[in-house]
C-alpha cells in the first residue's frame, strides 16, 4: 500500500504517493513563500470518456518505493534546471471515480515563466518515468490497463 509520508527531496521539494484524496490547497501552501510571485498548478482528474469509451473510474497502482524515488528524481531535476523553483507533487493510488484528482503539481517561483516551465516538465516526465499504472473501468463492465505514454484517440 502506498505511504502517506512525503519523500525528502533536494531543494525542499515535496513528493508523495498517497491513498487519500489530494488536498490541493495544502499542496499550494507547501510551495508558497514571501518571494513567490507565481504558482503554476496542474491537476489531473479522472474523466468520463477515454478513446471513445465511457469511463466510470480508474484503479491506479504503483510500486511505491520506486515511484517515490522516481518522483524525487523528477523534482530534483526541476529544482536544478530552474533554480529557485519550489515543487510539490502528489499522485494518488487506489480506486478513483470520475472527477477525482489523480495527480497534483504545484511549482512556484518569483516569475511565471520558470514556474510554468517547471510544472509542464514535471508532469511530462512523471507520465513517462514514474511506475504508476492505471486500469480504466468502462460503463460496459470491462476493465483495461492503459498505457499513459500512448497518445489519446481524438474524435
Amino acid at each position: 500500500m502506498a505511504g502517506e509520508s512525503p519523500v525528502p527531496v533536494q531543494g525542499g521539494a515535496h513528493v508523495a504517493v498517497v491513498t487519500a484524496p489530494i488536498d490541493v490547497a495544502a499542496l499550494i501552501a507547501r510551495v508558497q513563500d514571501d518571494g513567490v510571485g507565481a504558482i503554476a498548478t496542474f491537476l489531473g482528474t479522472v474523466r468520463e470518456h477515454n478513446d471513445g469509451r465511457a469511463v466510470t473510474g480508474i484503479d491506479y497502482e504503483a510500486y511505491e518505493p520506486m515511484a517515490s524515488r522516481e518522483l524525487e528524481r523528477v523534482a530534483t531535476e526541476v529544482t536544478e534546471r530552474w533554480p529557485g523553483v519550489r515543487v510539490a507533487v502528489e499522485h494518488r493510488v487506489g480506486t478513483l471515480r470520475v472527477r477525482d484528482a489523480s495527480v497534483a503539481i504545484a511549482c512556484a517561483h518569483a516569475r511565471r515563466a520558470p514556474a510554468m516551465d517547471a510544472m509542464r516538465h514535471c508532469i511530462e516526465e512523471l507520465k513517462v518515468r514514474v511506475p504508476i499504472w492505471k486500469r480504466e473501468h468502462y460503463a460496459d463492465g470491462t476493465r483495461e490497463w492503459v498505457d499513459p505514454t500512448r497518445p489519446a484517440v481524438t474524435a
